[in-house]
C-alpha cells in the first residue's frame, strides 16, 4: 500500500516540479502560442495570464478542473484547447474570451454549458465530443458564426430546433450518440456540407437530396434498412452507397447487403482560425 501511494504521489507533479518544467516559459513567446499539453497540470500557471498578446493556448492532456479569473486578461486569444482534461463544468471566464474562434473541450466530464457561452460571437468550430452530454445546449444555437460543431461520442437523442439559426454551420459531427432517429431540423439546413451520423440507432434515412450544399454524409454503423437518397456527386459513406446497391425485395423480404470494406471518416485535425 505504501508503494502504491509514493507511486500515486510520484505521478502527481509538486508545485516545484510544475515550475521546473514551465522555467522557459517566463515570457511571451514571439509565436504568441503556449502550448501545455501533456504536461500533468493541477492549475495553470498564473504568469501565463500575463501574456496579453496571447493568440493560441494548448492546456490539453491535463489534470485542470478550474481556471483563474486571471485568464480574462487574454483577450487576444483565438484558440483555446481545453480537451482531455477534467473539467465538470466549463469555467466561466472562458466566456469573457470574446475573440476566440476555435474552442475545444473534448474529452471532460461536461453535462452541460453555460448560458455565457453565447457571449462569444466570434466563435467558428466548437468542439464538446466525448463528455455526458445528454441533450444539446440550446446556448451554442446562440453562436451565430458557427461553422463546426464536433458533438460525437455524447449520449443525445435529439436535436434542438433552434439549431436551424446556425446558418454559417457547415459541418456537424454527431457519431457515437443515441440517436433512434434523423435528427428532422438538420433537413431544414440547406447549407450543411458535411453530416456526420455514424454509430447511432438509427433505422430509417429520409431524403437528403434537398440539400444543395451536402457533399458528405456519413451514416455507418446504424441498424439502418435504406441509404439516405443524396443529389448527384454528393458523396455516402455507408451500407449501399456508391460501392454497392440498396437491398432488394423479394417476397416481403429485405436481403441486405454489407460492405467488407467501406471508406473510412476524414480523418480529423485540428483546424487554423480562418
Amino acid at each position: 500500500m505504501g508503494n502504491s501511494l509514493k507511486a500515486i504521489v510520484a505521478f502527481v507533479p509538486s508545485d516545484e516540479c510544475q515550475k521546473y518544467l514551465l522555467e522557459d516559459l517566463e515570457e511571451m513567446p514571439v509565436d504568441k502560442m503556449v502550448d501545455l499539453s501533456g504536461r500533468q497540470l493541477r492549475r495553470l500557471p498564473l504568469h501565463i495570464c500575463s501574456f496579453r498578446e496571447l493568440v493560441k493556448l494548448y492546456l490539453s492532456d491535463n489534470n485542470l478542473t478550474h481556471l483563474p479569473p486571471e485568464l480574462e486578461q487574454l483577450q487576444n486569444l483565438q484558440i483555446l484547447a481545453l480537451d482531455f482534461n477534467n473539467f465538470k463544468a466549463l469555467p466561466l471566464v472562458v466566456c469573457t474570451l470574446k475573440q476566440l474562434c476555435i474552442l475545444y473541450l473534448g474529452n471532460n466530464k461536461l453535462c452541460s454549458l453555460p448560458l455565457e457561452l453565447q457571449l462569444l460571437q466570434n466563435l467558428k468550430t466548437l468542439w464538446i465530443e466525448s463528455n455526458c452530454l445528454q441533450c444539446l445546449p440550446e446556448v451554442v444555437c446562440e453562436l451565430s458564426l458557427l461553422k463546426t460543431l464536433h458533438a460525437g461520442s455524447n449520449a443525445l437523442r435529439t436535436l434542438p430546433i433552434q439549431l436551424r439559426r446556425l446558418q454559417e454551420l457547415r459541418t456537424i459531427w454527431l457519431s457515437g450518440n443515441l440517436l433512434s432517429e434523423f435528427p428532422t431540423v438538420l433537413l431544414d439546413m440547406p447549407f450543411l456540407e458535411v453530416i456526420d451520423v455514424d454509430r447511432n440507432s438509427i433505422r430509417f434515412f429520409p431524403s437528403l437530396a434537398h440539400l444543395p450544399g451536402l457533399k458528405l454524409v456519413i451514416y455507418d454503423h446504424n441498424p439502418c434498412r435504406n441509404a439516405p437518397k443524396v443529389a448527384k456527386g454528393v458523396r455516402r459513406v455507408g451500407r449501399w452507397s456508391e460501392e454497392s446497391p440498396e437491398p432488394r425485395k423479394r417476397s416481403g423480404a429485405v436481403i441486405e447487403i454489407t460492405l467488407d470494406e467501406r471508406p473510412s471518416s476524414p480523418p480529423v485535425v485540428k483546424p487554423e482560425p480562418e
